[in-house]
C-alpha cells in the first residue's frame, strides 16, 4: 500500500466516523517553546488547554513534523527521521477511551478491501499507563486482544505531557510484532525494534505542574474535560504495510537513494559507513524541501540554522559518496516528484525551494574549498612540529567556525597520513551540544495563560471597520490590567482594551498597528498599540489621559488619520516594490517577509546574491512608473483556491483560511492575499525611494525604502548633500563621481609613496640592530622593543632582514611593538639556532602571555599579538632567559 494511500484511507476512516479533516498546520508556529511543529496535536494546543473553544467536537488530520534532537543519528540507524507525517484523530470533550481505543483497532484491522489497513490481529501487542485498569479493560474484553499481549508501562513510556505545565495524562501504545527475526520475544518491554510502536492513543485527563523530564512532575488534578490526542505514525505503518525493514526503503524515500546511487556510482546496502551517507541524504532532502516550502531560509541560528546544517550535511554526504559537482537539484527534483500528490505545494512553488537549496549548495561548496586550505594549513604545522596528529581543538575549530565537516577532517587526515584526536573533538562537540540545550531548558516555559480572552474568541470576531471609515462607535467588552480582568481603570492606568468594533488595524501581515484615541463624555485615551488574540480579538494597549473608563461604556475609537495615511503608503509601496522586484529579476523574487510602517517599508525576498546597482534603479523606476499610471486598488474577498488559480501571491508559511482577502493593484501588475489597509489609487502612495539591499541570511536579500512625504524628505537630503559636494570640489553635480575618483586614485598613489618610505626608514635600522646584537653562550641574541608605530608587517619585515644580517653564526631575534595600545611581536631564527634547539614557535608561547595575546609559528618564524604593552619588558627577559638556558 503506497504512503499517499495510507494518509487517504486514515483520513477518510474517520471522516466518516464524524471527524473534521483538518489541513496540516505549516512547520511554523508562533510558539515559544517549538522551532518547529514536532507533533500532531501542536495546532490544537489552545483547545486542550481550554484557552478557545474548539469549532468543532472531533478532528482529523495529518500533521507534518520536524524533529532535529537527535540529527546525529539520522541515518546511523533507521529509527530517526527528521521529517515525519503524524496522522492523528482528537475528541475535545466528545468520546474518550473507549471511543480511541475501538476506532484506532477498526482501522488497522479492517480489511484493506473495505478501507482498513489489514493487519493481522494476532501480532498486536498494546501497552497502557501502570494503573490504568479502565483502558485494560477495554482492549481485553471489549477489543478481545489478550492479557499476555498487553503490558503495563510506567511513566517514562505511558504518561504524555508537553514537558511543561499545561494537560497531560496517561497513553496506550499499539506495536506491531515483526517477528522473531527481528528480535527476542517477550513484547514492547523486551525490544521495541521487533515490536514497532505504530500508534500512540494519548487519554488527556489531567493537568500537570512543574518538573522536568517525562516523569518528574506533580499531577495537579483533573482537567475539566478529558480529551483524546492521537497519533499514528504514517512512514512506520508504511513500511510494515509495504514489506520493507525501515522508513528508507519506502516508497518515498527510496527514491532519493536511488538517485544518490546513480549520482555516486555506489550502491545502497553494499557497506555500513555508505549506508549512513544514503539515508542521510534521504532523510534531509526531504525535510529541507518542506521547511522551504513553509518559508525557511538558510542563516546562523533558529530555524534558518537547523535548515542549512541539514542542507551542509546532504552535499557533505554526497561528496563523501563519490559524487562529483552539485545534486541538490536532483534530490529536490525527487522529492518533489515523490511527495507532491500529498503536498501540492512542493510542484507549485518548485523553482524558489530549488533556488534556495542550490544557492546553499553552491556557498557550502565554496567553504568546502577554503577549508581545504585550512586544513592543509593545520597539516602543515603538525608536521612541522614532527607530530602526527591533528588536535582535538583545531577539527573543532575546522567545523565550529568554518563549517568544515569532522568526516572529510578525518577522510583528508587519512590520505596525508595523520590522524585526528577524535575524542578531545567529540568532547569539545558534547560540551557546545550540552550548552545549547541548557540555554534551550532556560528559554523554555509555560505556554502564556490566554484563558482570560477565551470568552471574548468564543464570542466572535472583533468587527473591523477601518476599511470604510476611521472612527466608529463601539462597546467596552473587558478592561484587562497585568492579565485580570478589572472593571475600571483611570487616569494614568495603562490598561488593554476589548471593544466589539474598531477602526484601529492590528498589527498583522507586515503592517505594524494604527495609532488613535478612545474617547467618552469626561475620558480621553491614547492608544499605542493593537494586538490580535487567536487573530480573531483586538486588544487595544491604551494609556488613559484623563476620567474613567468602565467596562460596558460607549465610546468612540478614532484612527489617526496622518498615521493611517502613512501606513496605507507604506503597504501599498511594498505591493508595488514586491511587483516591481518580480518584474526586473523574474518569478523566484517571492517574497519572505515585510514591514512597513507610514513612509517607511523593508520587503525581504528569495534571491542569490547581491543586486547589480543597474538592478536596484530599474527596479526603483518600475515601481514608480507604475505608481505613475494611478492604478486602481481593488481589494475584494473569495475562496483561497480561486484567488491561487488567479495568481494571487501569498506569504510562505502563513496559514490562511477558506475565504481570503485578495489586493488587486493595476490588473495583473499585483496581485497579492492580504488583509492590508491601502491607498485608493497607487499615485497616493506619492514616490518610492530605494534606500539599499543587504543579505539578511543566505538566499534571502532585503530592500528597503521610503515612500510619500518621507521619500521627498530623503531626495531633499540627498540633493542638499550633493550641492555640498559640487561646491567643495568646484566642479558641476554630474562631474562628482569622476572627481572623486580622481581624487581617490591620488590618495592611492600618495599612500603607496608613504609605505615605501617607510619600510625604508624601517630597514635602515636593521643594521643599527644587528650590530647591537648580544652574545648569549653559542647564539648572537636581539631582543629588543621595536621602533615606535612600527606595523605587524614592517616588523616581520625587519626581524627577517636582521636575522639576515647576523651571518652563519647561530641567531635569534625578537622584536615587540607597540602601536596604539597593541602589541604585535615576531620571532625569528635561524638554521644554526634550531639545530642548538632554539624554536621562534616556542619562544612566542612562552612569552606571549606576559603581553596579554597570542602567537605561533614555526621554528624558524612565529608571530602574535598582545594588547599590554606594560609586559613587554617582562616578555624580552623571558627571551634572553630561554635563549642563555638553551644555548648554554
Amino acid at each position: 500500500m503506497q504512503t499517499h494511500e495510507i494518509r487517504r484511507r486514515f483520513l477518510d476512516h474517520f471522516v466518516e466516523a464524524g471527524h473534521t479533516e483538518v489541513p496540516s498546520a505549516s512547520l511554523i508556529l508562533d510558539d515559544p517553546n517549538l522551532l518547529f511543529v514536532n507533533a500532531g496535536m501542536v495546532q490544537f494546543v489552545p483547545y486542550f488547554l481550554g484557552q478557545q473553544t474548539p469549532p468543532f467536537d472531533t478532528a482529523t488530520s495529518v500533521q507534518k513534523c520536524v524533529r532535529t534532537l537527535d540529527i546525529e543519528n539520522v541515518g546511523v540507524t533507521t529509527r530517526h527521521n527528521t521529517f515525519f507525517q503524524m496522522a492523528g484523530n482528537f475528541s475535545f470533550g466528545d468520546y474518550f477511551k473507549e471511543g480511541a481505543i475501538t476506532k484506532a483497532w477498526s482501522l488497522l484491522t479492517g480489511s484493506q478491501d473495505d478501507g482498513g489497513y489489514g493487519f493481522d490481529p494476532e501480532r498486536i501487542w498494546v501497552t497502557v499507563y501502570l494503573d490504568d485498569d479502565e483502558a485494560l479493560g477495554i482492549w481485553r474484553d471489549v477489543v478481545g486482544v489478550p492479557e499476555e499481549r498487553i503490558q503495563r508501562r510506567g511513566m517514562a513510556d505511558n504518561y504524555w505531557s508537553m514537558g511543561i505545565p499545561g494537560p497531560c495524562g496517561p497513553c496506550s501504545e499499539i506495536y506491531y510484532d515483526r517477528g522473531p527475526e527481528y528480535g527476542a520475544d517477550g513484547g514492547p518491554e523486551a525490544d521495541e525494534d521487533r515490536y514497532l510502536e505504530i500508534w500512540n492513543l494519548v487519554f488527556m485527563q489531567n493537568e500537570r505542574g512543574e518538573g522536568i523530564g517525562k516523569d518528574d512532575f506533580e499531577i495537579l488534578g483533573p482537567l475539566p474535560k478529558k480529551n483524546i490526542d492521537t497519533g499514528m505514525g504514517v512512514e512506520r505503518v508504511a513500511f510494515l504495510l509495504q514489506g520493507v525493514d525501515n522508513v528508507y526503503e519506502t516508497d518515498l524515500v527510496r527514491p532519493v537513494i536511488a538517485k544518490a546511487e546513480e549520482l555516486s556510482g555506489r550502491v545502497y546496502g553494499a557497506s555500513d559507513t555508505d549506508d549512513v551517507r544514503f539515508r542521510v541524504i534521504a532523510d534531509h532532502a526531504r525535510t529541507a524541501a518542506m521547511l522551504i516550502a513553509d518559508g525557511v531560509n538558510p542563516g546562523n541560528d533558529g530555524r534558518g540554522y537547523v535548515l542549512r546544517r541539514l542542507l551542509r550535511r546532504i552535499v557533505r554526504s554526497a561528496r563523501l559518496l563519490g559524487a562529483e559537482g552539485a545534486t541538490m537539484l536532483e534530490f529536490m527534483t525527487v522529492v518533489r516528484d515523490t511527495m507532491a500528490q500529498s503536498y501540492p505545494e512542493l510542484a507549485s512553488d518548485f523553482s524558489r525551494i530549488s533556488t534556495v537549496a542550490v544557492g546553499e549548495e553552491t556557498t557550502f561548496l565554496t567553504t568546502l574549498a577554503s577549508g581545504s586550505k585550512l586544513f592543509e594549513g593545520a597539516a602543515e604545522t603538525v608536521r612541522a612540529s614532527g607530530g602526527s596528529t591533528i588536535g582535538g581543538e583545531q577539527a573543532f575549530t575546522l567545523h565550529d567556525t568554518y563549517g568544515f565537516p569532522i568526516d572529510l577532517t578525518l577522510e583528508m587526515a587519512s590520505e596525508a597520513g595523520l590522524t585526528v584526536d577524535e575524542e578531545g573533538f567529540r568532547s569539545l562537540m558534547a560540551g557546545q551540544r550540552r550548552r545549547a540545550k541548557e540555554d534551550a531548558q532556560s528559554r523554555k516555559h509555560a505556554h502564556a495563560d490566554l484563558s482570560v480572552y477565551k470568552e471574548f474568541v468564543d464570542r466572535g470576531p472583533t468587527e473591523f471597520t477601518g476599511f470604510e471609515e476611521l472612527v466608529s462607535e463601539a462597546t467596552v467588552l473587558a478592561i484587562l490590567d497585568g492579565g485580570v480582568r478589572v472593571p475600571a481603570a483611570t487616569a494614568g492606568s495603562s490598561v488593554e482594551v476589548i471593544l466589539d468594533r474598531s477602526p484601529l488595524y492590528a498589527e498583522s501581515g507586515g503592517q505594524i498597528a494604527d495609532l488613535g484615541t478612545i474617547t467618552a463624555p469626561g475620558l480621553t485615551a491614547k492608544v499605542d498599540d493593537v494586538q490580535k488574540i487567536a487573530k480573531t480579538v483586538w486588544v487595544h494597549k491604551v494609556t488613559i489621559g484623563e476620567g474613567q473608563l468602565t467596562e460596558g461604556d460607549t465610546v468612540v475609537a478614532s484612527v489617526d488619520p496622518q498615521w493611517r495615511k502613512g501606513a496605507t503608503q507604506g503597504h501599498s509601496g511594498t505591493h508595488m516594490v514586491h511587483a516591481a522586484l518580480r518584474e526586473v529579476l523574474g518569478p523566484n523574487a517571492v517574497q519572505a517577509g515585510s514591514l512597513n510602517r507610514p513612509g517607511y517599508l523593508r520587503f525581504d525576498f528569495s534571491w542569490q546574491g547581491q543586486l547589480a546597482e543597474s538592478q536596484k534603479q530599474e527596479i526603483e523606476a518600475v515601481a514608480n512608473e507604475a505608481i505613475a499610471e494611478n492604478y486602481a486598488v481593488n481589494t475584494f474577498e473569495t475562496d483561497l483556491d480561486k484567488a491561487k488559480k488567479m495568481g494571487a501571491m501569498a506569504l510562505f508559511g502563513e496559514n490562511y483560511g477558506d475565504r481570503v482577502r485578495v489586493v488587486e493593484i493595476g490588473g495583473p501588475f499585483s496581485m497579492e492575499l492580504c488583509g492590508g489597509t491601502h491607498v485608493a489609487t497607487s499615485a497616493q502612495i506619492g514616490q518610492v525611494t530605494l534606500l539599499g539591499e543587504q543579505s539578511v541570511g543566505s538566499g534571502v536579500r532585503r530592500v528597503e525604502a521610503y515612500v510619500g512625504l518621507d521619500a521627498y524628505r530623503h531626495l531633499a537630503k540627498e540633493r542638499a548633500l550633493l550641492a555640498g559636494l559640487s561646491s567643495s570640489l568646484k566642479v558641476p553635480a554630474e562631474e562628482i563621481p569622476a572627481r572623486v575618483e580622481s581624487l581617490v586614485d591620488r590618495l592611492r598613489v600618495a599612500e603607496k609613496a608613504l609605505d615605501a618610505e617607510r619600510a625604508k626608514a624601517v630597514l635602515s635600522a636593521a643594521g643599527t640592530f644587528a650590530d647591537k646584537a648580544e652574545r648569549v653562550g653559542d647564539v648572537r641574541l636581539v631582543a629588543e622593543a621595536a621602533p615606535s608605530g612600527v606595523s605587524a608587517a614592517d616588523l616581520r619585515t625587519l626581524v627577517g632582514d636582521i636575522r639576515g644580517r647576523m651571518g652563519a653564526d647561530a641567531a635569534v631575534v625578537v622584536l615587540l611593538g607597540d602601536a596604539d595600545g597593541k602589541v604585535p611581536f615576531v620571532a625569528a631564527t635561524n638554521r644554526a639556532a634550531q639545530d642548538l634547539g632554539v624554536s621562534a614557535g616556542d619562544l612566542v608561547r612562552e612569552f606571549a602571555p606576559l603581553v596579554g595575546g597570542r602567537g605561533g609559528g614555526k621554528a624558524d618564524m612565529a608571530q602574535g599579538a598582545g594588547s599590554d604593552p606594560t609586559g613587554i619588558p617582562q616578555a624580552l627577559g623571558v627571551v634572553r632567559d630561554r635563549v642563555a638556558e638553551i644555548a648554554g
